[in-house]
């Protein structure tokens, strides 16, 4: 089935009805742009699951978060860039508590059910005094009415080196799902390096949202392997209002959610840090799903993959390479492999004449023939380029 949403549907997290945004300026930044958002379920229903980073070296957010969705309800999220409050020790918890307290007492609400997420440099506090500010301003703004770019505005204030908001949406048979995320580095499962929040008006109870949403991950965000690097921050947050009034189908409205997720990442390696490349590696007839993300992952990884692309050099041998690492079944003399539409590599030898791929374009296919069984998986990643190397060598500076 197509997972693409429609052309037309309404993007972000307003495009469900139930739900307000705003994204303002608190000075988080150096860059002095928009850097905190936040978003507020009206109800309805105020259910919600979330999907973690399963880094063990978690920020404050994840775990005041953690204990916030145990109980499948939530009331809005706060999210801030300019700021990962990662490795913050007891302060930086004591950071994310008052950022939840002051956020609910501001709406109205109990901070328990008050998600909090950041994004940013790991290993500094957070301006405390900025964040306050920046609450009262966003809750005035939302009071005031967001307006129709609410949803757009929180979409610009959660970028860190991402270089577009990102958003996507779906709609069927009367309710709708809508999201935004962030990430352009650091983009390895579990989850890829993120923060996303998906809204629908669906009237759905929070473990059929958690089934839902753990069936979209596993296919999307967790198949986008940018540069093999997992994030203490990673959050995926789906919201329910319950608006529309509307109980879907829940395989229907997970195929839904799946393409709202696969949108959104395909959106972050589209602007992964640097790349000049946008590549699937598409491994195919294998013996399980397992063994075909192995291999597709594998290859990923692989920086003298990455680096060949960047430099157009369509060197399969580097995927072969590659995929031998692996434990997944297969007989070496038996591996085929494609590179846009091109067999270079047949039966494990030597196949089409490698300079009939062109690598000129931004889209690259890489397909791996396994012969072992009827299984398949794509992972989505992209080159590794100099702009990469530079941008994240002085990332702190």
């Amino acid at each position: 089935m197509n997972h693409a949403p429609e052309h037309h549907t309404p993007q972000g997290v307003t495009a469900a009805a139930g739900f307000r945004a705003v994204g303002i300026t608190a000075g988080l930044k150096a860059s002095g742009t928009p850097d905190l958002a936040l978003v507020v379920n009206d109800g309805p229903a105020k259910n919600a699951a979330a999907v973690f980073t399963t880094n063990r070296v978690a920020a404050a957010p994840i775990h005041w978060s953690r204990k916030v969705i145990a109980d499948g309800r939530a009331e809005a999220v706060i999210l801030n860039s300019g700021g990962a409050n990662a490795c913050t020790g007891a302060e930086g918890h004591a950071n994310t508590r008052a950022t939840a307290e002051a956020t609910a007492d501001a709406l109205g609400v109990d901070a328990g059910d008050l998600l909090v997420c950041s994004t940013g440099l790991i290993g500094e506090q957070l301006p405390m005094d900025k964040i306050t500010a920046g609450i009262g301003t966003a809750c005035a703004a939302l009071e005031a009415g967001s307006g129709p770019d609410g949803g757009a505005d929180a979409a610009t204030a959660i970028m860190t080196t991402d270089s577009v908001p990102k958003q996507a949406g779906f709609s069927c048979a009367g309710y709708a799902i809508g999201g935004m995320a962030k990430g352009a580095g650091m983009l390895a499962p579990g989850l890829a390096t993120m923060l996303v929040v998906i809204t629908t008006d669906a009237a759905l109870e929070a473990p059929e949202l958690d089934a839902a949403l753990r069936a979209a991950t596993r296919v999307s965000f967790d198949r986008a392997d940018s540069d093999g690097c997992m994030s203490t921050n990673d959050t995926v947050l789906l919201l329910a209002s319950g608006a529309s009034g509307i109980r879907p189908d829940l395989a229907e409205f997970t195929d839904g959610l799946t393409g709202v997720c696969t949108d959104l990442a395909h959106q972050l390696i589209a602007d992964a840090e640097g790349a000049a490349h946008e590549i699937s590696i598409r491994s195919f007839n294998a013996a399980s799903e397992d063994d075909a993300e192995e291999v597709s992952r594998s290859v990923a990884r692989s920086n003298l993959f990455k680096t060949a692309i960047f430099g157009q050099d369509p060197n399969w041998g580097r995927v072969l390479s590659a995929v031998g690492t692996t434990a997944a079944a297969f007989d070496p003399d038996e591996l085929d492999v494609a590179i846009n539409g091109v067999q270079v590599c047949r039966a494990g030898g030597i196949g089409e004449d490698r300079s009939l791929v062109d690598l000129a374009g931004r889209k690259v296919l890489v397909e791996i023939d396994l012969h072992a069984g009827e299984a398949e998986a794509t992972i989505w990643t992209n080159d590794l380029t100099h702009d990469y190397v530079h941008e994240n060598s002085a990332y702190s500076s």
